[in-house]
């Protein structure tokens, strides 16, 4: 099941409101998943060092002591800020060191994202209930990607909710399954791709980064997904620079996408993009099977077969 939105903002002017604008696409998709849900929100970029997501199982985390260690070893912590069981840290500093640290001294915390501008927020819970925790209502940014899960194979944890990030800004939220997913997280083992779950769709973005890092396009990194890939599935993709939508060759997973002048958004159903203003003169269909929908900042929209 589970349900996926994204929301891209082409007009600037409206970044104050992504938030507002986003959080009735998020809790419009309860039904689809109401196990768990999550979010991965860009903008209030960091470009002195990186940019990270950090998370505990505990609501009681030490965070002010995680802040002090890592500015002692690893780097001038330039600002961070929490909420519940995570974390956001900017920091002078390397990813490598970071991680280094944080396995030695804090092996509690997991690295949901690191960036110079994602930010990941997921729990357990109903969709309203993550919303109103993480104070989604009031966030900016100029896009945003999120999910909605309904745990039909797997225990209902954290660490299985989406979005999933195993790249610089690079996330992936997923609504269908992988056939050979076991086969392919070996595989990109051995290329150095690692992975905190057994999610197929870690895999799904694991893939994704190791096509990125041989230096392929994203373009060609999702057309390699399309062949490389088995099974039904509809990713949304977030990077720094914008979104990108594709749905596997059959196609048996929903998906809408609408566009405006100040906007693109999708959604696993039409009722999810219902709140948006300018609804009723959008430009509304249903993206092809097998086809990439991408659009970028300070470029035209590109559609590659």
């Amino acid at each position: 099941m589970c349900g996926i939105v994204g929301l891209y903002l082409k007009n600037p002017a409206l970044e104050s409101r992504l938030g507002e604008l986003f959080e009735p696409m998020l809790i419009a998709m309860t039904d689809r998943g109401p196990d768990s849900a999550g979010f991965a929100i860009y903008g209030d970029e960091f470009d002195a060092g990186i940019k990270l997501t950090l998370q505990s199982d505990g609501v009681d985390e030490d965070w002010e002591a995680i802040a002090k260690g890592l500015g002692e070893q690893v780097g001038t912590v330039a600002d961070w800020f929490s909420n519940a069981s995570v974390a956001v840290f900017k920091i002078a500093g390397e990813e490598s060191a970071v991680r280094s640290w944080l396995a030695d001294s804090a092996p509690q915390i997991r690295v949901l994202s690191v960036g110079q501008s994602i930010e990941i927020l997921k729990a357990v819970g109903l969709p309203a209930h993550i919303a109103s925790l993480y104070g989604l209502k009031g966030m900016q940014g100029s896009h945003i990607i999120g999910h909605t899960r309904m745990a039909t194979e797997s225990a209902v944890t954290l660490q299985g909710s989406h979005p999933f990030s195993t790249g610089r800004d690079l996330c992936l939220v997923h609504n269908g399954s992988l056939s050979n997913h076991n086969w392919l997280r070996t595989k990109l083992k051995r290329e150095g791709i690692s992975f905190e779950t057994d999610n197929d769709s870690e895999v799904a973005a694991g893939y994704l980064t190791w096509r990125l890092e041989q230096g392929d396009s994203l373009e060609a990194a999702i057309t390699g997904a399309l062949k490389d890939l088995d099974g039904f599935f509809t990713f949304t993709i977030g990077t720094r620079d914008g979104f990108a939508v594709v749905r596997d060759p059959i196609a048996c997973k929903p998906a809408v996408i609408a566009e405006t002048d100040d906007y693109v958004a999708m959604a696993s159903e039409y009722r999810a993009l219902a709140s948006l203003p300018g609804i009723k003169d959008a430009r509304v269909w249903e993206p092809e099977p097998g086809r990439l929908y991408l659009w970028e900042k300070d470029t035209a929209r590109s559609e590659a077969a």
